[in-house]
């Protein structure tokens, strides 16, 4: 399961959302749907549910969906402002 760390801090905006990863001093710009998948995450959502509720309220198809939530999952894992962490149904 993905997570988005205790160093990272998140203000909300009409336009998305702006993230600040403490730990390293570095900041950046979300965009509607990118703000809209850390909302999906902090409510433990898998990515297949995140493509699946960006599908249903952005209409794009199924298939755009998991491709575009994968990509964005891998950039937020590269720039740190998401982890892996166990399910708490696995410990």
């Amino acid at each position: 399961m993905l997570r988005v760390p205790e160093h990272v801090r998140r203000a909300n905006s009409p336009d998305g959302d702006i993230v600040l990863d403490v730990r390293h001093g570095r900041m950046f710009t979300l965009n509607v749907v990118g703000s809209k998948i850390l909302e999906l995450l902090a409510h433990q959502y898998t990515s297949e549910q995140i493509a699946t509720e960006l599908s249903r309220e952005f209409g794009i198809s199924m298939e755009m969906a998991i491709r575009d939530v994968a990509e964005f999952l891998d950039t937020l894992q590269k720039h740190r402002l998401i982890e892996a962490h166990p399910s708490s149904a696995m410990l």
